[in-house]
């Protein structure tokens, strides 16, 4: 696991070096190693400590979080429309990322505490309000990407845990009847924009739907081996719109083709199976529902990023694990996977 996350990784930096050449955030790339080295201190000491204890830990680190996130609020960095960052233009911190641990810890105490065999509708029901106050609050910065990783670590869990049919399909229908009023009076003007655009990006080419258009552009114009690092027309020309955080991907295929996608691709889909594999083998219930806990968001992540860039899925601030810019979410990412490597090293304890 820990060759495939350097290898996932090392594509990442020689991608936004190309991506930054001769810009701005010509210095994004050393600073991507910084926090990937960062990421493996976080790596080692989640490791260190039992995941056991961590779970007992679980009513402090909520509160830690929602309190968190209620001073983020308050008090935290606005850039883009946005309040979601504590610090400063130079140095900050996402604390969204960082919550979405506490879920995956917090999904694994309740659901190995149940004494019955299935998800019960009371203990669904508490469940989702646990997991919907901290999703409601990052919805609020507004952060819906962010928010909507909430969903998969929830569903993941009650999935493994067991629940009648009956309760899904209840679901299904609270949601087809809640989100026309969530579409009219939850979203923000520019989210519904992006929803428009999802559908047919050539009504709003300049505007709502430039980001898709180029992005598909970008994707075609590197065909089988791709246009060479540094030398792809789309990203050099500037035409992509940030091509070393969200859409990396776009400017990855572009400069490595179809091949250099596959690549990539196949890499991330080995590392999400060694995380399932860790889930089988764990040594409790608890340890299983963290690591498929952690590939619900790892695969999330994956999907909606590499859909996103390619117009099959809306336009969200959800980055591409591993390889796109930014200090939390790598470190972030690092620390799910040092849960996964706890799992791990404690299966042969008794």
């Amino acid at each position: 696991m820990i060759v495939l996350v350097c290898a996932i990784c090392a594509l990442g930096v020689l991608q936004i070096f190309s991506a930054t050449y001769d810009t701005r955030y010509a210095g994004a790339w050393w600073k991507q190693v910084i926090w990937i080295l960062a990421g493996f201190i976080a790596m080692w000491i989640a490791t260190l400590i039992d995941y056991h204890t961590l779970l007992g830990q679980v009513p402090v680190l909520y509160l830690l979080s929602v309190a968190t996130l209620i001073g983020t609020f308050a008090f935290g960095m606005t850039a883009f429309g946005s309040r979601r960052w504590i610090g400063n233009n130079s140095y900050h911190l996402q604390v969204s990322e960082f919550v979405k641990i506490v879920v995956v810890i917090l999904v694994a105490r309740y659901l190995t505490e149940l004494k019955s065999e299935q998800v019960q509708l009371q203990d669904l029901l508490k469940l989702a309000g646990l997991v919907g106050l901290p999703m409601v609050m990052v919805m609020l910065q507004p952060d819906l990407g962010t928010a909507l990783t909430f969903i998969p670590i929830l569903g993941v869990g009650v999935f493994l845990s067991g629940f009648r049919w009956q309760y899904a399909l209840a679901i299904l229908v609270i949601v087809a009847v809640v989100a026309p009023a969530g579409y009219f009076f939850v979203l923000k003007d520019y989210q519904k924009a992006r929803l428009v655009s999802f559908l047919d990006p050539s009504q709003d080419p300049k505007g709502s739907g430039y980001q898709v258009i180029q992005s598909k552009i970008a994707v075609g114009s590197g065909a089988l081996w791709g246009q060479g690092v540094t030398k792809g027309t789309q990203t050099q020309g500037r035409f992509l719109p940030v091509p070393h955080k969200d859409f990396i991907f776009s400017a990855f295929a572009e400069e490595h083709g179809f091949v250099g996608v596959i690549v990539a691709l196949g890499m991330y889909f080995v590392l999400l199976m060694q995380i399932v594999e860790n889930a089988q083998t764990a040594p409790d219930r608890a340890g299983m529902y963290i690591c498929m806990g952690v590939a619900s968001v790892f695969l999330f992540h994956v999907l909606v990023n590499v859909g996103m860039v390619v117009g099959r899925m809306p336009v969200t601030g959800i980055p591409l694990p591993l390889m796109s810019s930014g200090g939390s979410n790598i470190v972030a990412v690092f620390l799910m996977l040092g849960l996964v490597n706890n799992v791990r090293l404690r299966r042969f304890v008794n």
